[in-house]
């Protein structure tokens, strides 16, 4: 009876340690007597075993489009800090792509594709180094539940693009960099202690949220600064008519021009548009100019109910 119970307990400590082990898939870039050569090879690799994965990139300068396709398992991107893994590719709108003989377009011009769902990145850098050469996006996320912690994400502009309506994204601890529409896009994103800095004159936001959406872009306790020669940074305008952006307990230290906020030379926009700010401090958070149609100064959602309860970070 003792050899029979002991053999029981056995089985069921197995069994409860296997869904741990299937989950602790391990894919390398660069390092370690199995490593992948590039961050596209690790990622197909993972996809194929269609199981969660995390793929730890080690530093350097990766040059290359890394596309996660629909349907890809929950996946994990790590790397070794954000001065040191460096994930770049130059596409830009209107440069052909030889693959298809026609230009790549602004979609098609990302570093970064993220078109699945439950994807996670930390401790990387993302960037588009094509220069000022109109859309250059450095990541595009297409899937629900993508979370960024700790990414730098580099480019001019539309740096970020936030594609799909319907779809939640959580950037905590990023640093995000560009000149016009540097984050733009229909999902509704969280940004939590981020840096976001123009190296020209432009517009930080330009949302497209639809209007049955409740909410766009929220930046909370973020801070907003400049390169020295930039002199005129509006914190957004809608790239629809009813976009959504609202800033909370920020720190904006960018050359803000009084009126805040622009309606993309479209008055229409004026009565559409959701713009909010809240609690924000520095010398371009004054209210005093902002534009008129600018909308309530309440405090923002919480969070529980911005994300719809889920907690990449917990």
């Amino acid at each position: 009876m003792r050899r029979w119970r002991g053999r029981v307990c056995l089985a069921l400590a197995l069994a409860l340690l296997a869904p741990a082990a299937l989950a602790e898939r391990v894919f390398d870039v660069g390092t370690g007597d199995a490593a992948f050569d590039d961050v596209q090879a690790a990622v197909d690799a993972a996809v194929a075993g269609d199981e969660a994965a995390t793929i730890r990139i080690a530093a350097g300068i990766w040059r290359g489009v890394v596309d996660v396709p629909p349907g890809a398992p929950a996946l994990r991107l790590v790397g070794a800090g954000t001065q040191h893994t460096r994930i770049v590719q130059n596409h830009y709108a209107s440069r052909i792509d030889p693959r298809t003989g026609q230009a790549f377009g602004t979609y098609g011009s990302a570093t970064l594709f993220v078109r699945a769902d439950d994807f996670h990145a930390e401790h990387l850098t993302i960037a588009n180094d094509a220069g000022p050469v109109g859309q250059a996006v450095a990541l595009v996320v297409d899937g629900t539940r993508a979370s960024f912690d700790d990414v730098h994400l580099l480019g001019h502009q539309d740096t970020l693009y936030l594609r799909n309506a319907g779809t939640r994204a959580w950037f905590r601890d990023c640093r995000i960099e560009g000149t016009v529409d540097y984050v733009f896009g229909a999902a509704t994103a969280l940004f939590e202690r981020c840096a976001l800095h123009s190296i020209g004159d432009g517009y930080v936001t330009a949302p497209s949220t639809p209007a049955d959406q409740a909410h766009g872009f929220v930046f909370d306790d973020c801070t907003l600064t400049a390169a020295p020669d930039v002199s005129r940074v509006y914190l957004g305008r809608p790239w629809r008519p009813h976009g959504a952006t609202r800033f909370e307990n920020c720190r904006i230290d960018a050359p803000v021009p009084a009126e805040g906020w622009h309606d993309w030379g479209k008055p229409d926009n004026q009565a559409t548009a959701r713009f909010a700010e809240h609690g924000n401090t520095g010398p371009g958070s004054a209210l005093d100019g902002r534009v008129a149609w600018l909308r309530d100064t309440a405090a923002a959602p919480d969070t529980a109910t911005l994300m719809q309860d889920w907690r990449p970070f917990e």
